[in-house]
């Protein structure tokens, strides 16, 4: 079942923000794209947690930023899905030489944190998800499609 995603949601904690991840992966398929932004602290990791839960992936899979590794792999819903930050990327040639192009338009799913350091590598239709700090667990989610 579709819920339909809001453009501007407040998040009262990291429940919440886990909950909105949830409703967006109903909205994936093969090939979908969705790019976060935030500072850091701001929920981008917790948003793309309840992105793969949504998925399939089980909670009991520990689900963290893949800020070392860039690229983390899951399986769900019978479809690849790729968990990358970008935070220590310096550009898209960094992004590319990891062969981050193949990932990003192939079968799989892909979720970028810190999208806009290889923003020019991200399909115009993809989910763009940006998360700003109100206080101490409030979050302002700003979710848009198509728009750069």
């Amino acid at each position: 079942m579709n819920m339909k995603i809001p453009s501007s949601y407040t998040s009262s904690g990291p429940e919440d923000t886990i909950k909105l991840g949830k409703t967006l992966a109903s909205h994936l398929k093969e090939g979908s794209i969705v790019a976060l932004s935030g500072p850091l602290g701001s929920g981008k990791t917790c948003f793309a947690r309840g992105l793969i839960w949504g998925l399939g992936v089980s909670v009991k899979e520990e689900i963290t930023s893949p800020t070392y590794t860039i690229i983390s792999e899951y399986e769900g819903r019978g479809l690849a899905i790729y968990h990358i930050d970008a935070y220590r990327l310096r550009g898209g040639d960094d992004f590319s030489a990891l062969g981050g192009e193949e990932i990003i338009y192939g079968k799989g799913i892909s979720i970028i944190e810190w999208g806009e350091i290889i923003e020019d590598y991200i399909s115009g239709d993809a989910f763009r998800v940006k998360i700003e700090i109100k206080g101490d667990k409030e979050r302002l989610i700003n979710i848009s499609r198509g728009e750069k």
